[in-house]
């Protein structure tokens, strides 16, 4: 009894040390704890995000075939790009704004209210030039990516989600970049072409009558009067919901 007491004893001493010792270790090190917790970096906590954003160009909005996407380009424009908002905020719609660069830097205000308006960013290059797909790649890249730290110097803590080629003029050069840094590269399904000023009713019938399964719709809030966009989008947006469209964002991470 006294040998057994006594094993007993030091079986309970030595589960009471290794408690203390795996306390200690975990209160030091606390990887020590669990060998499934890592500490994160910032490569582990971005690159799964940028991995995800394909090259392909979106189209598409993200949803089902009555689900359309509203896209805003050339702002922020201190005249246009509010009555913009007031009009998507008066009819509870969200849309993505396409900003060039410098207007960024220009009217980082209008960036803050696109963003606290619930809207979505979208890096449109710095200087909206049309010819940068027959450009080097170091000068596409600095189109890409000082447009975006602008727009995100602009509205600190909000993320960039698409790149749109200044005319649709994507290379294969920049669709990588702009994926590398977590960004879709965005196109569209529907130009009523508002930024040639045809006439409300001309871009109003444009897009009524041009609409394919899960449309994308390309406006404008700069480069111009954009009066009859404003208009447009007055007629265009009850007349979706009136025939059944909901509204979303361009597909981000889907093919």
């Amino acid at each position: 009894m006294r040998i057994s007491s006594l094993s007993a004893t030091r079986r309970t001493a030595g589960f009471a040390l290794t408690a203390t010792a795996l306390t200690l270790a975990s209160l030091c090190c606390p990887a020590a704890a669990s060998a499934t917790t890592r500490p994160s970096t910032p490569e582990a906590r971005t690159a799964p995000a940028a991995a995800t954003v394909p090259l392909s160009i979106a189209r598409a909005a993200d949803g089902g075939a009555r689900d359309v996407a509203i896209t805003i380009d050339d702002g922020p424009d201190p005249v246009w790009t509010p009555k913009v908002l007031d009009v998507l905020k008066g009819y509870g719609v969200k849309a993505t704004f396409c900003m060039i660069g410098t207007n960024a830097g220009k009217y980082p205000d209008l960036v803050r209210r696109v963003v606290a308006d619930g809207h979505r960013l979208c890096d449109h290059s710095v200087s909206h030039d049309m010819t940068m797909d027959k450009k080097p790649v170091a000068y596409q890249e600095r189109q890409i990516l000082d447009a975006k730290n602008t727009i995100e110097k602009a509205a600190p803590g909000a993320t960039v989600d698409y790149y749109r080629a200044p005319g649709g003029a994507f290379t294969p050069d920049s669709r990588r970049i702009a994926a590398r840094h977590g960004m879709r590269p965005l196109g569209w399904s529907v130009d009523p072409e508002d930024w040639s000023r045809p006439g409300t009713s001309a871009i109003v019938a444009a897009v009524e009558s041009g609409l394919p399964a899960d449309p994308t719709v390309l406006f404008h809030d700069g480069g111009g009067d954009r009066g009859e966009t404003v208009e447009a989008l007055r007629t265009l947006l009850p007349w979706f919901v009136e025939h059944g469209y909901a509204f979303t964002f361009p597909v981000r991470t889907a093919g």
